[in-house]
């Protein structure tokens, strides 16, 4: 086994690095509990093209000699944002989903292939997306289903807890909604 080496890209670098990972992407999540296709992917696409113009937007890769073994990115959620609002078992007070472009940090996706999970590259990945970061918190979502229980666990680990279950468009899936507080304060 070689070394695995970290690699961060910001804003416009970032939509440039779809290809780089793509694959990585397609065999993460064409396990349980996502089970995803062609069709999946070609979505996963077209949201990434939109999502990596987003302020804020923050990619990193894990590789081990030329190949890509995890990635995690990210951006900070916009005023007018609609993710609080998905929230389908909890009504949060306005001051909790009151957004201005930098209070919250979005980790929209976060993923390691197989044969190099339980190594801590998924923590390295987080712990590189974060730093330097300039947000008052985080937020995450994760599929409920057992086959998702290890990361749920890492993100318990690593100071995330649940504020409710996401219902984010018609079509999608349940997800806990996670959120871990930056400045120290209990929220």
């Amino acid at each position: 086994m070689s070394e695995v080496t970290y690699e961060r890209h910001d804003a416009e670098h970032a939509a440039h690095q779809l290809d780089t990972f793509l694959h990585a992407y397609e065999e993460v999540y064409e396990e349980p509990p996502y089970c995803e296709g062609p069709s999946d992917v070609a979505e996963f696409i077209q949201h990434y093209r939109v999502q990596a113009r987003r302020p804020g937007m923050r990619l990193v890769l894990a590789r081990e000699g030329g190949d890509v073994v995890g990635f995690t990115y990210g951006y900070y959620l916009s005023p007018d944002t609609r993710w609080w609002h998905n929230l389908q078992d909890v009504r949060l007070p306005e001051e909790f989903t009151r957004e201005d472009g930098r209070r919250t940090f979005v980790i929209i996706e976060l993923a390691v292939r197989k044969p190099w999970r339980r190594r801590g590259i998924a923590a390295e990945l987080h712990a590189r997306l974060l730093e330097g970061l300039e947000a008052e918190r985080v937020t995450l979502t994760v599929r409920p289903e057992p086959e998702a229980a290890p990361a749920r666990s890492a993100y318990i680990e690593w100071g995330y807890r649940k504020v409710g279950v996401s219902h984010p468009w018609d079509e999608a899936p349940l997800y806990d909604c996670m959120l871990r507080d930056l400045t120290g304060q209990t929220v």
